[in-house]
């Protein structure tokens, strides 16, 4: 064999090499989900779970988590990361809760779509983080608080069921630090939240407890029984986290996840 052919299919095998490196890389590329630039638009992400799907069981049920979480709580961070993508100009890196409490420095071309999906990625994050499997107790500040507020524990969780199977429709039912640190309960309707201020707000409070009276928070397991899963949900709340946020509120003024 000549010099010049083997030299031609040397050139030739490096050339099929090059191409097959090129078709292998593609689909690798492509399973590896979003390139660069579109990661760079995804400034929110479903934040995981504190526990398993099925750690809420019997009184939250394993399928609802899931549904509810994977796809209602996933949709409205989708949601809010095309509307932030839809208006490049607008470059907002704080969280969400940020956003929402900001709502007035949001370009008008987006506020609703903000709104609604922002409310809902921080009232779902609030909720879930504010359920445990584990039982807990209020701290003896928060249960002062409650009882000096309220009466008595059991009245307020009474008053707390009422806001929440009382809420028309979708929503939600909060337990608040006014500014003189005493408790309040209060709802809101969609994915409002007490931090997007008066104007969307009439609770005028930090929140540190919330009960989420969405049809998608219940309806597997106790259908159209909302009193049900009111009553039901005091056997998960996370007291100690409950605890926590109210303390923030009182001594920083702010609300925390």
């Amino acid at each position: 064999m000549s010099d010049k052919i083997k030299t031609m299919k040397a050139f030739l095998g490096i050339c099929a090499g090059i191409l097959i490196s090129i078709a292998f890389a593609a689909p690798l590329h492509c399973a590896g989900g979003a390139s660069s630039t579109e990661r760079e638009k995804m400034k929110y992400t479903l934040k995981e779970l504190e526990y398993p799907e099925t750690a809420l069981e019997p009184w939250i049920d394993a399928e609802t988590v899931r549904i509810h979480h994977g796809k209602h709580q996933a949709a409205y961070v989708e949601k809010l990361n095309a509307a932030l993508a839809s208006e490049p100009s607008f470059n907002f890196n704080g969280s969400a809760g940020e956003l929402i409490s900001k709502l007035d420095a949001v370009p008008e071309s987006i506020k609703t779509a903000v709104r609604n999906n922002g409310g809902g990625v921080w009232n779902h994050e609030f909720y879930w983080r504010g359920l445990s499997p584990q039982k807990s107790h209020p701290s003896d500040e928060l249960l002062s608080a409650i009882k000096e507020s309220f009466g008595s524990f059991d009245n307020f969780k009474k008053l707390m069921t009422a806001a929440a199977v009382g809420q028309f429709g979708s929503g939600w039912a909060w337990l608040g630090v006014l500014p003189d640190g005493r408790l309040k309960i209060c709802s809101t309707p969609n994915q409002d939240s007490p931090i997007m201020g008066a104007k969307i707000s009439p609770c005028g409070m930090i929140p540190i407890l919330c009960i989420d009276v969405w049809e998608h928070a219940y309806y597997l397991k106790y259908q159209n029984r909302r009193a049900d899963y009111a009553e039901a949900v005091w056997n998960v709340i996370n007291w100690k986290r409950v605890s926590d946020r109210f303390e923030a509120a009182v001594k920083d003024g702010k609300a925390e996840l």
